[in-house]
């Protein structure tokens, strides 16, 4: 987890509402999207903060670690065991962006996503190629620093320079993946996506990221909201961009593709093109009912 304090990065106090928090958080996105000229750096870090605090099971866990950084554990439990103890491997999180429509997040639709991914090499099953112990450390992984003189003298393990705390040194690179321990394949995967995913949002699948470390870390994918046939979001509002032409502004009325089927929108009587139209409870149903907004365009070809 980041070290930087989460509420800082998003600008809302620590006891803020949830709603405080996601609206804050939906203004940061729209001002710092790469897409838009924002830093990529910290769209990476608001995107982060808010994946934690939206949340009010992480957001709790992350406030109960964030006054206890201990975790409830020794910190000088490894020193007074006997120094170096093994951690179990991890691997980091593979990060993909994912182009999700309007629509598919409206309708909640299967997503096909293809992404290149690192698989355990096949010719050497993941190790390399052949080794032999570290001569530096003799195949222990770490060394032994002392510090301090006379009386005040303390021990500390650190990992080996020789092997990078591995224990081994290649004797012979596998010819295959040359010692990197991985081939790159195209995998697909197929997501459930939520009723009003929203762009920024991220989702994590267990065990299907690169192979690295001798295990497969997780697939984080971030989702980039798309618009589709006319259609935009904005919160939990659909919005549809309608472009009508001399014929269409005569008549009564005209029809709308809504993802729920047709819907026909009677034309006022004062036609003002600075004013959307409104249709209630036609919006996304994430956080309540959001409502359908009609952007009026009028356009077409002057007769010569």
């Amino acid at each position: 987890m980041s070290k930087e304090n989460f509420y800082q990065i998003l600008g809302v106090d620590e006891k803020a509402s949830q709603d405080e928090i996601k609206k804050v958080y939906r203004k940061l996105v729209k001002e710092t999207h790469p897409d838009k000229g924002g830093s990529e750096e910290q769209f990476k870090k608001i995107s982060e903060a808010y994946d934690t605090l939206g949340d009010e099971n992480k957001r709790r866990q992350y406030d109960n670690q964030k006054n206890n950084p201990f975790g409830g554990t020794n910190p000088f439990e490894d020193f007074f065991n006997g120094g170096y103890q093994t951690r179990k491997r991890t691997a980091p999180d593979t990060i993909i962006d994912a182009s999700i429509t309007v629509l598919e997040s409206y309708t909640s639709s299967d997503k096909i996503i293809t992404y290149n991914r690192k698989h355990e090499c096949g010719g050497c099953h993941g190790s390399g190629g052949d080794k032999t112990n570290c001569t530096t450390c003799n195949g222990v992984g770490y060394t032994t620093v002392t510090m301090g003189t006379g009386l005040f003298t303390q021990m500390f393990r650190q990992p080996c320079n020789g092997c990078r705390g591995e224990g081994q040194v290649f004797k012979t690179r596998c010819h295959v993946c040359n010692g990197s321990t991985t081939q790159s394949e195209m995998e697909t995967i197929k997501i459930k996506l939520p009723h009003g995913v929203d762009d920024g949002q991220f989702f994590k699948m267990q065990g299907k990221g690169n192979y690295s470390n001798g295990v497969y870390g997780n697939l984080v994918i971030r989702v980039k909201l798309e618009p589709e046939n006319g259609f935009e979001k904005s919160e939990n509002d659909l919005v549809f961009n309608a472009f009508l032409n001399m014929e269409d502004i005569i008549k009564e009325s005209f029809i709308i593709p809504h993802p729920d089927g047709d819907i026909s929108i009677k034309l006022p009587e004062d036609f003002d093109t600075s004013k959307p139209l409104r249709v209630k409870s036609k919006g996304f149903k994430s956080n309540g009912n959001g409502d359908l907004f009609v952007k009026l365009f009028v356009k077409f070809k002057r007769s010569v």
